[in-house]
């Protein structure tokens, strides 16, 4: 045989043509797309995730969770899906579709048992910021993260900014110096005034399900990105002022909130609110020899010793997985990142739930409470 192949070249293309395509090509292969489920429709960003996932194929939507029936109809209607991608219940819903993970669109206070439902069935979770209403929740979310060996993350808007990552960087990079000072500005001219949805809106003005108003709504963003440049050092001190201007709309809770958080040589000043005359999500960092502000998502102005002038320019694009939620938690669930201590992690969140319940206890009692390690 070997004779004869020698001899006869057009018989050796035949063959070598004929295994070839006996055999998988690699480069054509497609990742199996990450199966993913929506646990609740009460939460505003629902609509927007659901806008989203067509430009991300790897991922697969296989069931979404509400009980309540005029909410499945109504994102039935609105997004064109079938009938067969609703369940009335998350324990249902894990049975049936088997996802690799949820994401938590339900208010706050119920984030707790649905990650811990999820866990137990070993399904990874990334709930809506803030990660709770209390300590207490999560802690209990971090301890099911930890039995059942899975992740819980959470989502902040301002995680996949690039004006955020290019401050930190600049900051890393030693051009401004030792960080001396943050001021977090977050938040808008209110749910009402935005015009959120009826379900958005009940949760939302709950202290119970919410946690506070704008306190904990938008505050929990400065905390997260305050946190997260600090490396996760804890506040010596937290103190934290509420504010009623609106109280004939938001009766049952602050429309506007100021944080304040101490450590030995650094402050943090967060200022979420509902009355800002327009949208902020901004971010000042300064250091010993220079500063860097944030301009939205995608600015950033740097003012370093010497100059007379600041410096405008774009922040540098991010690329995946750090570019938004779904290639962070595809990244985490493949092992790509294991790092606890980022800004969606769960380490940094049991922290920054630690002080925004401080900063509720201190806006409740007129104290500035002291941290204990």
């Amino acid at each position: 045989m070997h004779k004869l192949l020698r001899t006869c070249p057009a018989l050796l293309f035949a063959l070598l043509l004929s295994y070839a395509t006996l055999q998988p090509c690699a480069s054509a292969q497609t990742p199996v797309p990450m199966r993913i489920a929506l646990v609740g429709l009460v939460h505003g960003h629902t609509a927007g995730l659901l806008k989203f996932l067509p430009t991300h194929p790897e991922v697969t939507l296989v069931g979404i969770a509400e009980p309540d029936a005029t909410l499945r109809e109504k994102y039935k209607v609105l997004f064109h899906l079938p009938d067969n991608l609703f369940y009335t219940s998350e324990a249902e819903m894990l049975d049936h579709t088997h996802p690799e993970a949820i994401l938590v669109y339900t208010s706050p206070l119920a984030h707790r048992a649905a990650v811990e439902m999820a866990a137990r069935h070993h399904i990874a979770s990334m709930v809506e910021k803030p990660f709770s209403t209390t300590l207490d929740d999560a802690l209990a979310m971090q301890r099911a993260s930890q039995e059942y060996h899975v992740p819980v993350l959470v989502n902040y808007a301002t995680t996949w900014f690039p004006s955020n990552i290019e401050a930190a960087n600049i900051l890393a990079s030693g051009k401004i110096g030792d960080l001396r000072k943050i001021v977090v500005h977050d938040g808008h001219r209110g749910p009402k005034e935005t015009g959120v949805s009826p379900e958005f809106f009940r949760w939302l003005t709950d202290p119970v399900e919410n946690g506070a108003g704008a306190l904990f709504d938008f505050g929990c963003y400065g905390v997260d990105l305050s946190t997260w440049l600090m490396h996760g050092e804890m506040p010596l001190t937290v103190t934290a002022i509420t504010l009623h201007i609106k109280p004939e709309i938001y009766p049952k809770v602050d429309d506007d909130s100021t944080i304040l958080l101490t450590y030995p040589h650094t402050q943090a000043i967060i200022q979420g609110s509902w009355n800002w005359p327009y949208d902020r999500k901004d971010m000042e960092v300064y250091g010993a020899t220079g500063y860097v502000d944030t301009l939205k998502r995608d600015k950033v102005r740097v003012r370093l010793t010497g100059e007379t002038d600041e410096t405008l320019k774009p922040a540098t694009l991010l690329s995946a997985p750090q570019n938004d939620p779904l290639n962070y938690l595809a990244a985490v669930l493949h092992g790509q990142i294991q790092d606890q201590n980022d800004l969606s992690g769960t380490e940094t969140n049991v922290k920054v739930m630690r002080i925004l319940e401080a900063a509720r206890e201190s806006a409740r009692t007129g104290r500035t409470i002291t941290m204990t390690p």
